[in-house]
């Protein structure tokens, strides 16, 4: 898809039970980032990231802070090709 670009962020620290995925959606959708955010059993909090480059930059910077309550220890990031995301939800 010409134009968009696609990351899954894999968050580390405290960031579940703090507001980290909600907020993470408002942040995207602001900016017009399509995907999806969702809790994962081992604590971390695992993010896809679809739309123009700078606006998933965008977001991708925003979850190395995450909301004010969150604590993030670790970001890692990796690109892969996109799939045509639609709208963007917390699973």
């Amino acid at each position: 898809m010409p134009g968009l670009t696609r990351t899954r962020v894999f968050v580390t620290g405290r960031v579940q039970g703090v507001w980290f995925r909600e907020s993470c959606r408002e942040q995207a959708v602001a900016v017009g980032v399509s995907g999806w955010v969702r809790n994962l059993a081992d604590g971390r909090v695992e993010a896809v990231l679809e739309g123009p480059p700078a606006a998933v930059e965008r977001v991708v910077q925003w979850c190395r802070q995450g909301p004010r309550q969150a604590r993030v220890d670790a970001v890692e990031s990796h690109v892969e090709p996109p799939v045509g995301e639609a709208g963007f939800h917390v699973r």
